[in-house]
């Protein structure tokens, strides 16, 4: 994660990354008090061994990241009415695709979340379509393609 990048996030968003850091804090106080297994002692290397070293650190440099995370972040603000004609972070948008359509809301790349219909600012049509209006037809570039979309709404909850 780059050093010093501002991280936006909503309410909804804080309070998860809030709730998977102190999870996380649990988690590795109890790995590190009671399940530190035996074979950690040993001389002798196994799987098991190695397995649990590795999972201590997935658990410690997750924990890092979310600390940078939260020394680097700023709230997403409601907007003012005047600019709530264009798409920014936090907009939920409808959209025509190739003769679809498609709605979903444009958040950072810590809240992203398909399944949820949550896409990232930094996404090909995430960054293709901030700054856009009602009717605007924009071009979304991929390695492999370019598509043109229409934007049919904008709404911000």
């Amino acid at each position: 994660m780059e050093e010093n990048k501002k991280n936006y996030l909503t309410k909804e968003g804080l309070k998860k990354i809030k709730e998977e850091y102190q999870g996380l804090l649990k988690l590795k106080k109890i790995r590190s008090e009671k399940e530190a297994p035996y074979f950690l002692e040993s001389d002798e290397v196994n799987a098991e061994a190695l397995a649990y070293e590795e999972e201590f650190e997935y658990l410690e440099s997750r924990i890092k990241k979310i600390e940078e995370v939260l020394k680097n972040f700023e709230l997403l603000k409601p907007l003012p009415k005047k600019e709530r004609d264009k798409i920014y972070l936090g907009a939920t948008v409808k959209i025509e695709l190739d003769n679809e359509i498609d709605e979903f809301t444009i958040v950072s790349t810590l809240e992203t979340d398909p399944a949820q219909k949550k896409i990232s600012n930094e996404s090909p049509i995430g960054k293709a379509l901030i700054g856009h209006m009602v009717g605007d037809k924009v071009v979304v570039q991929t390695e492999l393609v370019n598509h043109t979309c229409r934007i049919l709404k904008i709404e911000y909850k």
